[in-house]
C-alpha cells in the first residue's frame, strides 16, 4: 500500500498513544496536531569519499559552516524520499532541500535508486518509479520546496532533471551545468567550466600531444592546455587544472557455433566489427566518445565473444571568475540562470 494512503490510518491509531514522535536530525518533530514547522533548509550528503577524493567531506564542512542541518547516511533517492515523507507526516517542511552527489555526463549520478539499486539515469529512475521500487513522495511534502542538486554537470541533463522534479513533486529543481568544487584553495565552494579530451586507457601519447588535441577541439579558449593537463589541483588563483577517470564498456555475444565467431586479430579488426553492430553503435553514440579513443580487447570463451573497451577521460576545469572582477571567483547564486538550470 502506498505510504501516502495510509497516513490517515496511522494518524487514527496514534491518537490515543502518548508515545512521542521520533526525532529528525536530533531535533524533536512537531505533532501532527500542532502548527506546521517550516525549516529553511536541509542538506543530504548522498555519498562517501573514496581514495584521495574528498568531495563529500569538503561539502559537509562547507554546509556545516552555513549552519544547515545535515544528513550524511542516506545514499539513495528512495531513502531521501522516505526521510522527507516522515518529516512531512510530522508537519515539518523545508524551503530548500540540498542534495550532494557525484555525477557525470556518461555514467549518470552516483546517487542510487535504492540502497542496493542502480545509479540514477533517466531510464533507471523511470523504471524504478514505474515499478514502485521508489517510495512515492506525498503530494504536499516538497510542493513548496526547491530541490538543489550539487552534482557536476547535471544541469546539462534536462530530461533527468525533469524526472527528478517529477519524483520529488517539487516546486523547483535546480542544478548547474558546471562542476561544483568544494574545499578549494581560494574559495570553499565555486563553479568551474569543464573541457574534455579522451585517449585509449594506458595508451596516452603524452601531455604535449594531448594538449594539441585540446587546442584543436577548443581553438577559441584561452587556456595553457599543456600546463593544465600536468596540474592536478589548484596551483594559483583562477588557473585551470585537470583530473582523469576511466569509462569501461563491455559486451558479450553468444553464437550458435564456435565456428561462427569472427576472428578479431587486432584493434582495427575489433573496431571494424563493432562499428557494424547496432547494439554497440547505439551505446557509443550516447556516450559521444569516438570509437578510436577506446582501448579494445576481445576474447573467446566457449561459444561467447567478449569485447571490452576502456577510455580515459581528461577533464580540464577552469574556475568561473566574476565578469567584472577577474580577481574574484563567481558568487554561487542558485537562482542565477547563467549558472544554474532551473525547472
Amino acid at each position: 500500500m502506498n505510504k501516502c494512503l495510509i497516513i490517515v490510518l496511522v494518524y487514527v491509531l496514534m491518537l490515543g498513544s502518548k508515545k512521542p514522535f521520533s526525532q529528525l536530525s536530533g531535533a524533536a518533530l512537531a505533532s501532527p496536531t500542532k502548527k506546521e514547522i517550516v525549516q529553511e533548509a536541509i542538506v543530504f550528503i548522498a555519498g562517501f569519499d573514496e581514495g584521495d577524493n574528498t568531495y563529500y567531506g569538503n561539502a559537509k564542512q562547507y554546509f556545516e559552516k552555513q549552519g544547515m542541518p545535515i544528513v550524511d547516511s542516506l545514499y539513495a533517492i528512495d531513502e531521501i524520499v522516505s526521510y522527507l515523507n516522515s518529516a512531512g507526516e510530522n508537519q515539518v517542511r523545508f524551503k530548500e532541500i540540498h542534495i550532494v552527489s557525484h555525477s557525470n555526463a556518461w555514467l549518470g549520478m552516483s546517487l542510487k535508486t535504492t540502497k542496493t539499486g542502480e545509479r540514477i539515469t533517466v531510464s533507471t529512475l523511470q523504471n524504478a518509479v514505474q515499478d514502485y521500487i521508489i517510495e512515492t513522495m506525498c503530494d504536499n511534502t516538497a510542493s513548496g520546496s526547491k530541490i538543489i542538486f550539487h552534482s557536476c554537470g547535471l544541469g546539462e541533463n534536462q530530461p533527468l532533471l525533469q524526472e527528478l522534479k517529477n519524483t520529488f513533486k517539487a516546486s523547483q529543481v535546480i542544478a548547474s551545468s558546471y562542476f561544483n568544487v568544494f574545499g578549494g584553495k581560494y574559495a570553499e565552494h565555486y563553479l568551474a567550466k569543464p573541457y574534455y579530451g579522451y585517449y585509449p586507457t594506458a595508451e596516452s601519447l603524452g601531455p604535449a600531444h594531448l594538449a594539441k588535441e585540446f587546442e584543436q577541439e577548443y581553438p577559441n579558449v584561452n587556456i595553457d592546455w599543456f600546463t593544465a593537463l600536468k596540474t592536478r589541483q589548484e596551483s594559483s588563483f583562477g588557473k585551470a587544472y585537470s583530473f582523469k577517470f576511466n569509462i569501461p564498456v563491455d559486451w558479450e555475444f553468444t553464437f550458435d557455433s564456435v565456428n561462427d565467431i569472427p576472428t578479431l586479430e587486432d584493434k582495427e579488426a575489433i573496431m571494424d566489427w563493432i562499428s557494424e553492430s547496432p547494439e554497440i553503435a547505439e551505446v557509443l553514440f550516447k556516450l559521444n566518445i569516438p570509437i578510436e579513443k577506446f582501448r579494445w580487447r576481445s576474447t573467446v570463451e566457449g561459444n561467447t565473444l567478449l569485447i571490452k573497451g576502456k577510455t580515459t577521460v581528461l577533464c580540464v576545469l577552469a574556475p568561473i571568475l566574476q565578469s567584472n572582477d577577474q580577481n574574484e571567483y563567481q558568487s554561487i547564486t542558485v537562482n542565477d540562470p547563467s549558472l544554474y538550470q532551473i525547472l
